[in-house]
């Protein structure tokens, strides 16, 4: 079964959605438009990394009290930034969502890709 341009799809309340990505029951939902739930594949990309710095108090803290100050430099912040990719796949739609880290909905995205094959294979039964 495949959307033409233009063609109206039925309304059904998103079981789930990631970035900009929604989930019917029976579609998946896009910026660049709809398609099929059955037979969609999905992927998870995590784009983050661990980073580190020095705090701006250390700095501070190193200026104040120079030269014995100079220590405090030897403190570092570690980080973790980046961003995770969710891409769908689904006849000849092909999106991708850009969720930042560290954010509340990065953190569920692992959960919630795997709860959406689960109803992608379901889509595929019926």
């Amino acid at each position: 079964m495949s959307v033409q341009p233009g063609q109206l799809v039925g309304v059904e309340p998103y079981v789930a959605s990631i970035g900009d990505i929604g989930v019917t029951r029976h579609w998946v939902m896009t910026p660049r438009g709809p398609a099929p739930l059955a037979g969609s594949e999905w992927w998870i990309a995590d784009r983050g990394a661990w980073s580190q710095q020095i705090p701006v108090w250390a700095i501070i803290l190193a200026i104040v009290f120079f030269p014995l100050g100079l220590l405090f430099l030897l403190c570092k912040e570690t980080k973790w930034s980046g961003w995770l990719e969710v891409t769908v796949r689904s006849g000849a739609l092909v999106h991708t969502a850009v969720l930042p880290l560290p954010s509340y909905e990065a953190q569920n995205a692992h959960a919630a890709v795997d709860r959406i094959r689960a109803l992608a294979a379901e889509a595929g039964r019926a």
